[in-house]
């Protein structure tokens, strides 16, 4: 399970990321397109990480919102 951070665009799209895995990006036109588009590339980032014989990261953050 990781968190993911889902927030709007300036082009329109939701943009999707998840923090434990730099880099780790994707966009969809709706918020649910770009949570189905994270979790692939949550998958495929973690499939490439073992592929090369690497650690994947552990989800360990700790989110919180503050209103300014």
């Amino acid at each position: 399970m990781r968190q993911v951070l889902i927030y709007p665009g300036e082009d329109g799209y939701w943009i999707a990321e998840c923090p434990s895995l730099p880099g780790c990006i994707s966009q969809g036109e709706t918020k649910e397109t770009a949570i189905q588009n994270i979790r692939e590339a949550i998958e495929l980032y973690i499939e490439a990480l073992e592929d090369d014989g690497l650690g994947v990261p552990e989800d360990h953050m700790n989110a919180l919102l503050v209103a300014l």
